[in-house]
């Protein structure tokens, strides 16, 4: 399995701006990530790995926001029950990290990937290290410029309450 060793050399190799930091305390979540780091919860980048008509692509998105995969559905002309979200075993054979530990480049093979407009907004973010103990910190320019990634609404947006 790959680690923060294997992204390290692959971010070194291409000059990319970003930078692994190791933290005493494992990130497997964006809260525990946010808390570590401290910075707010939309500064995390999450990466995860879905299949289209079993196709892995990566869905980039921030903070605690949910990624739909109906809007992945929508965005990719293919019907809902195309699209799921890749298994564990899945995710290592694809992308050669585990789960939660998932950055957004570096992988077995370069991914088409997605993502959401939220992550664009932030001036730093930070996504999976390689391990649950580092992270990768890098500006979102940084990060569309190694994937290529295409700008897409993914995510559910919260819906305000009405004041009563």
């Amino acid at each position: 399995m790959y680690d923060d060793q294997t992204l390290q050399r692959y971010t070194e190799k291409r000059q990319i701006a970003a930078q692994i930091v190791k933290l005493s305390t494992e990130t497997a979540t964006v809260i525990a990530a946010a808390q570590a780091l401290d910075v707010t919860p939309d500064q995390i980048i999450k990466s995860l790995l879905f299949l289209v008509a079993g196709d892995p692509i990566l869905v980039i998105a921030n903070g605690t926001a949910r990624v739909s995969p109906k809007k992945i559905a929508q965005h990719l002309g293919v019907g809902k029950r195309k699209v799921r979200m890749a298994r564990p075993d899945e995710v290592e054979a694809i992308a050669g990290f585990g789960v939660g530990a998932m950055p957004p480049f570096g992988h077995k093979e370069p991914l088409p990937t997605l993502i959401d407009p939220g992550v664009i907004e932030q001036s730093e973010i930070y996504g999976g290290g390689g391990t649950v103990q580092t992270m990768l910190r890098l500006t979102p320019r940084t990060l569309l410029e190694v994937t290529r990634g295409e700008i897409v609404s993914v995510t559910e947006r919260k819906r305000e309450q009405p004041h009563a």
